[in-house]
């Protein structure tokens, strides 16, 4: 499993953790940068920069906030290897992912949008994800060989983000009518 792909992951908070426990589980190589750390990188896998984190790496894995998304694509885009994909799993208005796509379509590495459809927490890396963008079907084939749960939906950056944010709204909204129902009926 991982067939010894090479990994940086930017980010090593709730989801960034989990996705490295899960990583280390594999035969993939590791690299994690956090350019907001809460919680030490375990020393075996700590970066020193973004740099350094995704000089080698075939798979960038960017799980970070929306708010620093793009300076972390900005950072990560110069030291980025030909054909390399970086793969943005942040939740994020379309608009923002694809101005990620631009930082690192400006480059010779790949872009895909990485919409996460559940808790991270609870599923980890089998959390089932939706794909987007130039590089989603390589990055599928690359992240199902990590053991992800990923289906690409389009070529184009963003409709990963668009789709989420619209089954959010969804489920936000059934949910709020199930309690309305519910007191209404009390």
């Amino acid at each position: 499993m991982g067939e010894g792909h090479v990994v940086a992951l930017l980010g090593h908070g709730e989801a960034g953790s989990r996705f490295l426990r899960d990583l280390a589980g594999t035969d993939a190589r590791i690299s994690v940068f956090d350019p907001s750390p809460r919680a030490p990188v375990p020393i075996a896998y700590a970066a020193g920069s973004a740099a350094e984190a995704v000089g080698g790496a075939d798979l960038v894995l960017s799980v970070n906030s929306a708010s620093v998304a793009v300076d972390v694509a900005r950072t990560a885009a110069p030291h980025l290897r030909p054909a390399a994909i970086y793969a943005d799993l942040n939740t994020t208005a379309p608009a923002l992912k694809r101005a990620i796509s631009a930082v690192v379509g400006a480059t010779q590495a790949t872009f895909v949008d990485v919409a996460v459809m559940g808790p991270v927490p609870r599923e980890g890396i089998h959390t089932f994800c939706l794909a987007s963008g130039p590089a989603a079907s390589r990055f599928v084939s690359i992240a199902r060989s990590l053991g992800m749960n990923v289906e690409a939906i389009s070529p184009e950056a963003g409709v990963a983000a668009e789709r989420k944010l619209v089954r959010s709204i969804f489920m936000k909204g059934l949910a709020a009518s199930c309690i309305e129902a519910r007191a209404a009926a009390r």
